[in-house]
């Protein structure tokens, strides 16, 4: 690991990338993963009057939902969790709720907002790709659901469910988790139309070749509906908080919150705005180019950079030793 910040850095690293290098280590396809930055407005974080009940326009992407626009001096709060120390696959590090694709996320479900191939076309993939489009949607949909007990979705076109606390909600959610429950048979069962308008589309990041668990993740932002609680539902944490993306960020330079790359240049582009709505007003311009890390040999100095961002970058001793930022 880093010493100077809390970057998640993985003491194996350099020498699966030499192993790579070197023609020794075959990349394993990513899997489609989708996460959710779930903000809300208030000081420190507390509910300011999430919005989220008002219909889109189908042409917008994360332009509905966000709040009173109130906000405060810090500006949104973000919910984090922080992964179980025994997770194989970046134990300890604080992230946002996410997961993989579901190839049953592809099922048909009743559906509100910007069409599926628009979705395709936002989310960098080809208009044909409609149904791809829909399954990381619906992976971002469901996965906030199991891990944070926020539901996108409501009754109609221009709703959104005001609470899903009770037992019988808790029962479909284990199902989900349990993969017993397919996401579009949750849907239809209950009645519930996906509000894909609430989302808005953010980043994407691509885990590196060298590494033996990769994703293809498309970052999202999202309201916090009104009437709709977090909780940690996850059993991959062990910590779940609101923080406002300054203070995330500040906590990470001072090496206090261990965070991957992705989660923590997320942070950072968060940081300048004051509201929820501000937030996912710029969601539409958001770049959704793929970030995939890339590692080069220097004479005997390995070098492992993100494009796009430099602060990440790694140069590694041809010798065993500690990497230096």
């Amino acid at each position: 690991m880093s010493t100077t910040n809390g970057q998640w850095y993985p003491p194996e690293w350099p020498e699966r990338i030499r192993l790579l290098s070197a023609g020794e280590l075959t990349p394993v396809t990513p899997r489609r993963a989708a996460t959710v930055l779930l903000l809300r407005d208030g000081p420190d974080g507390a509910p300011g009057g999430q919005d989220g009940e008002h219909g889109a326009n189908g042409e917008q992407f994360g332009t509905n939902g966000g709040g009173d626009r109130g906000g405060d001096a810090a500006g949104p709060a973000v919910y984090m969790l922080r992964r179980r120390a025994s997770m194989a696959f970046a134990g300890g590090a604080y992230a946002y709720p996410g997961g993989s694709v579901d190839p049953r996320d592809e099922r048909m479900v009743a559906w509100a907002g910007p069409s599926r191939a628009q979705w395709a076309r936002r989310l960098g993939l080809d208009e044909s790709d409609a149904t791809q489009a829909q399954a990381i949607v619906c992976a971002a949909v469901r996965e906030t659901f199991e891990e944070a007990g926020v539901l996108l979705a409501g009754p109609t076109p221009h709703t959104v469910v005001a609470d899903t606390t009770g037992d019988d909600w808790e029962t479909d959610r284990l199902s989900l988790v349990a993969r017993d429950l397919s996401f579009a048979e949750f849907l239809d069962r209950r009645g519930l139309v996906l509000r894909s308008d609430l989302l808005g589309g953010w980043a994407r990041w691509i885990t590196p070749e060298f590494e033996p668990r990769r994703y293809d993740t498309w970052f999202f932002v999202a309201a916090l509906p009104r009437g709709q609680r977090t909780r940690n539902a996850s059993t991959e944490a062990d910590r779940t908080v609101w923080l406002h993306p300054g203070d995330a960020a500040d906590g990470y330079d001072r090496g206090e919150l261990l965070m991957m790359p992705p989660t923590i240049a997320t942070l950072r582009q968060l940081r300048p705005y004051g509201t929820v709505h501000d937030a996912l007003v710029a969601a539409v311009d958001q770049d959704l180019t793929p970030v995939l890390a890339q590692a080069r040999l220097e004479g005997d100095e390995l070098v492992l950079s993100w494009p796009g961002h430099d602060e990440f970058t790694k140069h590694i001793p041809g010798t065993a030793g500690e990497s230096e930022a």
